[in-house]
């Protein structure tokens, strides 16, 4: 044997092997579809290699299973950083997946280690490409990244989120699943898969192995091993080579055995293979025992049998055959005829669950005529002048509908102008501000009993309805807001049905306000439906799309899902531009895209988004109006968060004096302003100033919300921070645990602002010495902050640097300084030396080295201290 076919032995051994039994044969058949006897050949070797008869002829892993066992040859260190390795959940082919312990949290990780990385380079890198994929994926149903680093011999690992459950479809088969709860389970797999779209993502690999389910219900996608970036596909020769190596047959698309390459629509065919499976029992083809070119020939040629053909099921009917059409669409052999995204495909999941029609239609008889005609286009031509008169007829009159839907459209657009220009004599246009004569809560009452006469005119009665329940929902009333927007929409569904333009409207304005009740599911539905409506529009209104795509991001930024919103709003700013929307409507749609960004820890990103905006609101609107007093506020928070105290306040005072100027003392913006106002002045140790502010803006913030809103827990939480400022620590205590409280029935248990009221809780008990209790707040911070927020956020740092100090002031000072180191590296990643959190950690570092006995350590965090403090002195003084 030559030495190049020997290397090419080796090569194709090592991938064989890590390949399941079943698959290896098809798999070499594709790689040496040119040299038959090869396969034979290196099927033999692997075959040998099971079998592990001769010890000298086994690779060096099989050579340690027998002379060390099974333990020895697969073993790694027990603990990797904070985790402790517990047993061996299974092996892929990139590593050997265990069961973890993070010994700091008492959570339950998964833990991939790569195996064999010296025989392979390129699975080295498929290794570290999972881990880049992972991390930039933050969605409830992906199964997250939490921490990735290396062995001492250099050997990559990763650790992930640990998914106890079963796959999709044994989920659904032992709960016995209805129609209606498969298609649940299956759009939430969809919305996954979406998420990991818009973030040019391919997951490659989808199949329901790859999805399990929880106890709870939850699905998880997991396995992006040979997932791919869009723009890092390679070329078609790279597709090859990849694709027939690492997909799984009976869920690839057509193409991808040809070589064509993957991206959206190669996934879209996964999860309709998948659909199939959870419906009819088994995959579209069975492919058990086939080479690759039989496989490629049946899943290129043959049409998969319908589900409500093979299903054995009792229902039958009209609902079957719509699920027939969402598979067998999503199964098209031609990726052009498929869903041409996923959320296509998930449009029609709803339309399904809603009982409404699908947008993707069966075969028709046009589709079949058309390729007709391209078969026997000399003789329907001599058929063409006839028809022409008929032709010209029907553009006529065509004409005609398009000169009328015209109409529509400019009409719909001069409502809504009109009902701009009605928001915005509330909101202020006037430089001098809104007169005090005008008694606008008066006006707006005389406005609704006004509304209500007008039940000869209902399509009248349900705008003007909206029009003052936005108003009503400005000014803080959101219990009138409510009544007012629920009856507009439901006048409009009782004249238009569920698919029309000004139901979208109405979803979409009820949506935002379920947003502000912090009512955050049905908030997200509405938004959902009434986008869904839109998009069915696009061509003829795509402004209306364009707001309600910012309104779904504002949604999303509510509920907390903070990378899902910002590629909502990054879509609706690329709207905003193609459908020419006022210059104000683009400010607030990057405003929006801001928010999310700067909720999701990217501070930079959402200062330079920010001053964008504030220099366009004052081109728009001059200096002294609300909406650049909310800029105003925006730069104020990033300022905050980067420690810059003074420079918030002045933001914050110069928001406060135009919010005041518009809406008086007793409005929901002045008393959030007061309530940052405040807060900066806690921080810079004038507490005495701040108390009245803040309650100022609790007393506001109760009368317009209730008891029971994140606003008011917002601000209890800096009342209890200048309790705990001021000794005063039962008062303090009582403050946190309500916040967590409101938090916790607000966001449904899951979210960054609970973790955040339990790590200020722990600081009331480390000024106690109640360590104990302080740990196990701290703690439980850091676990709903793995929760919702991305690995490196300024959050876990302050956290780690917080219970490191309980630790040391307990005397436990080698597990103080892991946590305050741990805290030091994440903080200085991301804020000026001279914070005072940085300031903090390096004399508590100083402190545990100089009692674990590592004085030139101590002296060189002292060090840095003292040059922080010079370098922040004023010239004067140095």
């Amino acid at each position: 044997m030559d030495r190049d076919r020997w290397e090419r032995v080796q090569l194709l051994f090592h991938e064989a092997a890590d390949l399941p039994a079943g698959e290896r044969r098809a798999f070499l058949a594709a790689r040496c579809a040119d040299d038959p006897a090869l396969v034979d050949e290196v099927l033999a070797l692997v075959d040998e290699d099971t079998r592990g008869d001769a010890l000298v002829d086994r690779d060096l892993s099989a050579v340690a299973s027998r002379v060390l066992g099974e333990e020895a040859a697969r073993a790694h260190p027990r603990d990797l950083g904070p985790y402790r390795l517990r047993e061996v959940l299974g092996e892929g082919g990139m590593g050997v997946v265990h069961l973890a312990e993070r010994t700091d949290l008492g959570s339950l990780v998964a833990i991939k280690i790569l195996r064999d990385a010296w025989l392979s380079p390129a699975r080295r890198e498929r290794f570290a490409s999972e881990q880049r994929t992972l991390a930039q994926l933050n969605h409830p149903s992906i199964a997250r990244l939490y921490d990735a680093d290396t062995l001492p011999d250099g050997t990559p690992w990763f650790a992930m989120e640990y998914v106890d459950g079963v796959p999709l479809t044994r989920y659904c088969a032992e709960q016995r699943c209805s129609i209606r709860r498969t298609l649940e389970l299956f759009r939430d797999v969809c919305e996954a898969v979406l998420h990991a779209h818009r973030q040019a993502v391919i997951h490659r690999d989808l199949k329901p192995s790859n999805i399990l389910v929880t106890r709870g219900g939850q699905p998880k996608l997991l396995d992006f091993g040979i997932a791919k970036q869009v723009e890092g596909l390679g070329s078609r020769q790279d597709w090859t080579r990849a694709e027939l190596r690492l997909m799984t047959p009976a869920y690839a698309a057509p193409e991808q055995f040809g070589g064509e390459g993957q991206g959206v629509h190669t996934d879209v065919y996964a999860l309709g293979a998948v659909l199939y499976e959870l419906l009819a029992g088994s995959p579209p083809f069975d492919l058990e025992g086939r080479t690759a070119a039989e496989a490629a020939e049946i899943v290129a040629r043959q049409a998969p049998e319908k589900p409500s053909a093979v299903t054995r099921r009792a229902e039958r009917g009209a609902a079957w055959a719509d699920l027939d059409v969402l598979c067998l669409t999503a199964l098209q052999k031609e990726p052009a005829r498929r869903y041409r995204s996923v959320e296509s495909l998930i449009r029609d999941v709803d339309h399904y669950l809603r009982g409404e029609p699908l947008e993707a239609r069966p075969d028709t008889l046009g589709y079949r005529a058309g390729k007709f005609v391209r078969r026997n286009w000399r003789a329907v031509s001599a058929a063409a002048a006839v028809i022409l008169a008929v032709v010209g007829l029907t553009t006529f009159y065509t004409l005609r509908l398009a000169a009328a839907r015209n109409a529509a459209v400019a009409e719909a657009e001069r409502t809504r102008r009109i009902q701009a220009f009605m928001n915005g004599l509330f909101e202020g246009g006037d430089p001098a501000g809104p007169a005090d004569s005008l008694r606008v809560v008066s006006l707006l009452d005389r406005g609704v009993r006004d509304a209500r006469a007008l039940t000869s005119e209902p399509a009248i009665q349900a705008e003007l309805y909206q029009t003052l329940g936005t108003i009503y929902q400005k000014l803080g009333d959101l219990d009138r807001a409510d009544s007012l927007l629920v009856a507009s929409l439901a006048e409009r569904r009782a004249r238009f049905g569920d698919d029309h333009p000004d139901v979208a409207r109405g979803l979409v304005a009820l949506g935002l306000l379920r947003s502000d009740q912090s009512r955050h599911a049905e908030a997200d539905s509405l938004t959902r439906e009434g986008l869904a409506i839109s998009r069915r529009r696009v061509r003829t209104d795509p402004a209306a799309v364009a707001r309600a795509s910012t309104a779904l991001g504002v949604v999303l930024d509510g509920r907390g899902e903070y990378d899902e919103a910002i590629a909502v709003l990054e879509d609706a700013a690329r709207l905003d531009s193609a459908a020419r929307l006022p210059p104000a409507d683009v400010t607030a749609t990057l405003t929006e895209l801001a928010n999310s960004h700067f909720y999701a820890g990217h501070y930079a990103v959402a200062d330079s988004l920010n001053r964008r905006v504030l220099a366009m609101d004052r081109a728009i609107h001059g200096d002294r109006h609300p909406t650049v007093a909310g800029d105003l506020v925006n730069l104020g928070a990033i300022q905050q968060e980067w420690g810059h105290w003074a420079e918030a306040e002045r933001y914050y005072r110069e928001a406060l004096e135009i919010y005041r100027r518009w809406y008086g003392e007793d409005h929901f913006e002045t008393a959030a302003t007061l309530n940052m106002v405040g807060r900066t002045m806690i921080q810079q140790n004038r507490g005495a100033e701040a108390r009245e502010p803040l309650r100022q803006a609790l007393a506001i913030r109760e009368r317009i919300y209730g008891p029971n809103h994140p606003s008011v827990a917002s601000t209890l939480n800096e009342l209890a921070l200048l309790a705990q400022k001021e000794g005063r620590l039962d008062d303090a205590e009582a403050d946190f645990k309500r916040m967590i409280a409101i938090y916790r029935a607000a966001f449904d248990d899951r979210h960054y602002l609970i973790g955040l009221a339990y790590s200020n809780l722990g600081g009331v008990y480390t000024e106690r010495k109640d360590f104990a209790q302080a740990e196990r707040s701290f703690r439980e911070a850091l676990r709903r902050y793995h929760e919702t927020l991305p690995p490196g956020h300024l959050y876990f740092g302050i956290t780690h640097l917080k219970l490191g100090r309980a630790m040391l002031r307990a005397g436990r000072y080698a597990e103080a300084e892991y946590q305050s180191r741990t805290g030091f590296e994440i903080v200085a990643q991301q804020t000026e030396p001279s914070v005072r959190w940085l300031e903090a950690a390096h004399t508590d570092l100083a402190a545990e080295y100089e009692a674990l006995g590592r004085p030139a350590d101590a002296a060189r965090h002292r060090a840095e201290l003292a040059k922080s403090a010079a370098d922040a002195a004023p010239a004067s003084t140095r």
